[in-house]
């Protein structure tokens, strides 16, 4: 497959042709058309067309995390916003640890994964305890231990 003159760079920057895509209009309509072929190839279908994407990671970057309450049952949640500005409740137990202890979640009722940021995973850091007999990482919610799977 050749090259993409569209590219999305480990932090979550839109490249066209070595040019940042800055304009907000533009990539909203790109995230709103992004799909994963079953080779895990992103793209973009518009218009019947299919444009292939150069994806160094994910396409998708978690660039903050708030610890709120759900508005029903008054639970505590972690919300994660996106690189496409979309506020989402963490799935908790989507949550794995990759190569170079990069963290990551899965978003959009699963379909992708999305990388933390810098910010975001110092600021997912301060939820995060350890088990010290299971030698594990873990999150506690609402009297319950999320662990965080490791993918090394």
């Amino acid at each position: 497959m050749e090259s993409s003159d569209i590219k999305i760079d480990k932090d979550g920057i839109w490249y066209y042709q070595g040019a940042h895509m800055f304009r907000k209009d533009i990539l909203c309509v790109f995230f709103e058309h992004l799909k994963m072929d079953d080779c895990g190839k992103y793209f973009v279908e518009l218009n019947e067309e299919i444009y292939y994407l150069d994806v160094e990671d994910t396409a998708f970057v978690v660039t903050a995390v708030y610890k709120t309450k759900a508005p029903i049952n008054c639970h505590e949640q972690i919300d994660v916003l996106l690189s496409d500005e979309c506020l989402e409740k963490l799935d908790l137990g989507s949550l794995f640890v990759g190569k170079d202890n990069v963290m990551y979640c899965r978003i959009k009722d699963g379909k992708f994964a999305a990388r933390f940021t810098r910010n975001s995973y110092y600021q997912m850091a301060e939820f995060v305890e350890m088990d010290d007999a299971a030698d594990r990482f873990y999150i506690a919610l609402n009297n319950e231990r999320y662990f965080i799977k490791t993918n090394n």
